[in-house]
C-alpha cells in the first residue's frame, strides 16, 4: 500500500514540475512535505490536549472553562515543546496555507509561513528553504503541489496518527530524496547514498548507542537508517546522540529536515562548513562513524592542514582526500569507537604520492578491521568501483587480523543502470561480520572460498599492504555438474549447428540476389 502511495505521489509530483530542473524542484517539494509534516504533529498534539483539556480523569483537565478560555490555553507554547513538536504560528499551519493554494500569491505566502516557523523555532534558524515566491512553474502548478502534499498523512486518527503521519511522511521525505537523486543522475549522488548501502554500514556496525558521527552527512541518510536499525532491535531513538556536518548549505537544510521529520535530536553544526578546514565538531569523540565522502577530491588542500593533528599516519596528498577522510574519522573515534566508509576501490591499493605509505601505518597499528568490495552500478553519481572500509581506534578481537569480503558478484539489479544489495545480503555480510568477531549468538566464523577470509598482518605486508578482497579471498569453490555440463554442451551444439546450417543458407540467397543483379563472386 504505502509502496502504490509513494510511486503515485512521486509520479505526480514529478509531471507538475513540468520543465523545472529537478536539482531546483526537489527543494520546493520537499520544503512542503516538511511544512505538512511539522503542521500535521501539531494539530495531533493540539487535539490530543483539546481531549486531556476535558478529560476529568486527566492531569490536564480544566475545570468551569468556555470555548474562548480553551482555545487561549491551547495556544500555549510549552504543551508543544514539552513533546518535542514545533510550534507552528496560525498563518503557517498547512490549512491555512491549502486553503490559499489557487491565489496567484501562494507562493508569498508559503514564505511568508516559512519565515515565521523559524521565529517561533530557534532548531530551524536558516534551515527552511524561503524560495516560493520566484519559483518559475507554470502558472497554477505550485498550488496543485500543495493540493498533492495535502492528501499525504490523512486517514489516520487516534493514538497511532502522529506516529503513522510521521512514519508515512519520513517515508515519502526518502522515497523523494531517492528519485531526485537518480533524476539528477551525477548531481544527485552528491546528497544522497543508497539505501542498500547505507544499510549495509549499519549493519556491520550496529550503532545503538552512544555518540553517531557523518562528517560529510548529505541528505541524512545514515542517521536515519541507524534509528531504523536502534528500533528495529527493540532500543531508543534517544539512546544515541546524532552529530553531522556538510560543507554545501542546501543539502545541509536537507539533512536538517530529514531529521527533524522524523523527531530525531541533532547537531549539524551552527552552520554548513568544509570538515577539514572549519570542523564543527574539533573535540567530539565518536562511538560510531558512518560516512560516505565524495570520491578523490582533488582540490580539498589548505596550508592550514600542514600539521593538523589528525593526521597521525602521515600528512594525506594534496590532491587526493580519501586518506584524508580516513584519517579524520579515525581521530573523531573514541577508544571503543568504530567508523564505516565508503570509498573508492583505488584507495585500497594506491601508492601515488604517500598513500601508500599512510595505509601500511594504518594496517601495522591495527587500525584496519574489515575490508568490502561492492558491485558495480550502486551509485547514481559514479561509476567508480566502491569498497567499504571498517576501522577501529583500538581492536578488541582479531587482534592482528583484518576479515576481506568479496560481495562484487552479490548486487541485484533494480534497473537497466543501477543495482543494489537485497537484505539476505545484508543480513549474511552482518552475520559474518559479527561472527568474525565472535559477538554474542552469531554463530562460529569460518572462511568461505570467494566470499570472506581472515587475513593476517603479516600476510597483507607480504602483499605491499593492499587491501583489495578479490587478492585474498581465493576463488569460489565450484560444485561438481559434470552431467549438467554434459547435457549442456549437447544443447549448445546441436543450438551451433543449425545456426552454421542456417548461415549457410543466408549465404546462398545472398549469392543468388547479387547474381541476379550481374554481381557473382
Amino acid at each position: 500500500m504505502i509502496e502504490d502511495i509513494k510511486k503515485t505521489l512521486w509520479a505526480t509530483a514529478d509531471k507538475l514540475r513540468a520543465n523545472m530542473d529537478a536539482a531546483e524542484y526537489k527543494h520546493i517539494v520537499l520544503g512542503l512535505i516538511f511544512v505538512k509534516y511539522i503542521s500535521d504533529t501539531f494539530q495531533t498534539r493540539r487535539d490530543e490536549l483539546t481531549a486531556r483539556f476535558s478529560d476529568p480523569a486527566d492531569d490536564y483537565f480544566l475545570h468551569d472553562v468556555d470555548a474562548e478560555m480553551l482555545a487561549d490555553e491551547l495556544e500555549d507554547r510549552d504543551y508543544y515543546k514539552e513533546v518535542n513538536v514545533f510550534w507552528v504560528p496560525e498563518l503557517a499551519r498547512w490549512e491555512a496555507l491549502r486553503a490559499q493554494a489557487k491565489q496567484s500569491d501562494i507562493g508569498k505566502r508559503i514564505d511568508d509561513a516559512l519565515a515565521l516557523i523559524e521565529v517561533e523555532n530557534s532548531k530551524l534558524k536558516g534551515i527552511l528553504d524561503k524560495r516560493y515566491a520566484r519559483v518559475q512553474l507554470p502558472d497554477g502548478k505550485l498550488g496543485e503541489l500543495v493540493d498533492l502534499v495535502s492528501t499525504i498523512g490523512f486517514g489516520v486518527s487516534g493514538d497511532t496518527a502522529k506516529n503513522h503521519a510521521r512514519d508515512l511522511l519520513g517515508q515519502v521525505y526518502e522515497y523523494f530524496l531517492g528519485q531526485f537523486a537518480s533524476a539528477e543522475g551525477k548531481r544527485g549522488g552528491q546528497f544522497y547514498t543508497p539505501a542498500s548501502i547505507v544499510k549495509t554500514l549499519v549493519a556491520v556496525l550496529a550503532p545503538h548507542h552512544g555518540k553517531v558521527y557523518d562528517p560529510c552527512c548529505g541528505s541524512g541518510g545514515m542517521f536515519v537508517q541507524s534509528e531504523r536499525f536502534i528500533e528495529a532491535h527493540g532500543g531508543k531513538v534517544g539512546d544515541v546522540s546524532i552529530y553531522g556536518q556538510e560543507a554545501n548549505p542546501t543539502t545541509w537544510r536537507l539533512a536538517a529536515m530529514n531529521l527533524a521529520i522524523r523527531g530525531i535530536d541533532f547537531n549539524l553544526g551552527k552552520e554548513p562548513a568544509d570538515t577539514f578546514v572549519r570542523d564543527q565538531h574539533a573535540d567530539l569523540r565518536a562511538d560510531f562513524v558512518l560516512a560516505n565522502p565524495p570520491f578523490n577530491i582533488s582540490d580539498w588542500w589548505h596550508g592550514s592542514l600542514e600539521g593538523d593533528p589528525r593526521w597521525v599516519y602521515g600528512t594525506p596528498p594534496q590532491g587526493n582526500a580519501n586518506y584524508a577522510w580516513l584519517q579524520h574519522m579515525l581521530y573523531h573515534l573514541k577508544s571503543t569507537g568504530r567508523a564505516g566508509i565508503v570509498l573508492a576501490n583505488g584507495s585500497m591499493s594506491s601508492s601515488q604520492n604517500s598513500e601508500g605509505d599512510i595505509r601500511r601505518a594504518m594496517v601495522d597499528a591495527d587500525k584496519v578491521e574489515v575490508m568490502i568490495a561492492l558491485p558495480g552500478q550502486l551509485f547514481f553519481n559514479t561509476q567508480i568501483p566502491a569498497c567499504l572500509w571498517f576501522l577501529v581506534k583500538e581492536k578488541r578481537a582479531r587482534q592482528g587480523a583484518v576479515l576481506f569480503i568479496d560481495a562484487r558478484k552479490l548486487g541485484s539489479m533494480i534497473s537497466r543502470v543501477q543495482c543494489e544489495f537485497t537484505e539476505e545480503v545484508i543480513e549474511k555480510i552482518a552475520r559474518t561480520v559479527a561472527a568474525w568477531r565472535g559477538d554474542a549468538d552469531s554463530g562460529e566464523y569460518q572462511d568461505e572460498a570467494g566470499f570472506c577470509r581472515t587475513v593476517t598482518l603479516a600476510e597483507i605486508a607480504e602483499h605491499g599492504h593492499v587491501l583489495t578482497p578479490g587478492r585474498y579471498v581465493g576463488a569460489e569453490v565450484l560444485e561438481d555438474e559434470d552431467e549438467e555440463f554434459v547435457g549442456k554442451m549437447q544443447r549448445l551444439t546441436e543450438k551451433l549447428g543449425e545456426q552454421i546450417a542456417k548461415g549457410a543458407e543466408l549465404d546462398q540467397l545472398i549469392r543468388q540476389k547479387l547474381g541476379g543483379l550481374g554481381y557473382e563472386f
